[in-house]
């Protein structure tokens, strides 16, 4: 229940990729109410933590970015621009409305999810992974990390098979490359869409160069999703672990999974189309 948006690969959703349209429709409606069901729930994922996780991980890689969009130049407008992007209100309110739609009516689900990330063990496993990619926002924590998941995975130990277990049974690779190659798509659209290719790009030319992306976020996701798991869990005992699994595979959880991730994908492909256009525009030296 993790999404690494792999984003911006001009240089980390929901599990069906669809690449023809712009963004699902419910990605795009924002609720004026929210039902006490879905922020109850809201609240036990810790949502607003980790979008504030995820708003430093976005401004780290877009200014990055930023040195092969339009190296030497408009770097104080880029990031201020970026940093208004990610605005943390708006991130929020996006996620909640697309996972109550994801969700349905359908209280059972909200009431069975929300009970186990509300318990002790729900919340401990929601603080250390927030904890875990605050830690790893940093280079060297990151490279420690990926040595000590080496080192578990070629010794076959008994956490590394549970971690790729659990990996397998929430579809987290799958999910979060999808998840990556929208937010990509969602990019090049509001780059090409603000002038930044010159000529618009044409779609099946912007598609073509998002799925050409593929096995390089395919293994990008997959060297960062381990080590993170293997480090935000490395507290739990193996039953703790086997618990976490066992409620993704019950209906609620398939269902609550899926959802959380259509509700991620809302999130990161706005914020994408929006750093595409403001990218477009500051390459083509228009106001903002």
């Amino acid at each position: 229940m993790h999404l690494r948006a792999v984003l911006l690969m001009l240089a980390l959703v929901s599990p069906a990729f669809a690449m023809t349209a712009a963004a699902p429709a419910a990605a795009q409606a924002v609720q004026p109410e929210l039902s006490p069901a879905v922020a109850a729930f809201s609240r036990s994922l810790r949502i607003a933590e980790m979008l504030d996780v995820m708003r430093a991980e976005g401004i780290a890689a877009s200014s990055e970015l930023s040195d092969s969009l339009f190296p030497g130049e408009n770097v104080a407008a880029w990031a201020t621009l970026v940093d208004n992007i990610y605005d943390l209100t708006k991130m929020q309110n996006r996620f909640d409305a697309a996972l109550a739609q994801a969700v349905g009516d359908d209280p059972g689900t909200l009431a069975s999810a929300t009970a186990f990330f509300d318990s002790s063990l729900g919340q401990r496993i929601m603080i250390q992974e927030i904890e875990a990619r605050r830690i790893l926002l940093d280079k060297a924590a990151e490279a420690a990390a990926a040595v000590e998941w080496a080192d578990a995975a070629a010794d076959k130990s008994a956490r590394a098979e549970q971690i790729i277990r659990f990996g397998a049974v929430n579809d987290l690779i799958e999910s979060n490359v999808m998840g990556s190659l929208n937010a990509n798509l969602a990019f090049y659209r509001g780059l090409s869409g603000t002038g930044g290719f010159g000529d618009p790009m044409p779609e099946d030319q912007m598609l073509a160069e998002v799925w050409g992306q593929e096995a390089e976020i395919r293994q990008e996701t997959t060297d960062w999703l381990y080590p993170f798991l293997a480090l935000a869990y490395q507290s739990l005992s193996d039953a703790e672990l086997e618990s976490y699994i066992a409620f993704s595979q019950t209906a609620a959880g398939i269902k609550i999974n899926g959802a959380i991730f259509v509700a991620f994908d809302a999130v990161m492909v706005k914020v994408s189309s929006d750093l595409g256009q403001a990218a477009g525009r500051l390459m083509q030296g228009q106001d903002i």
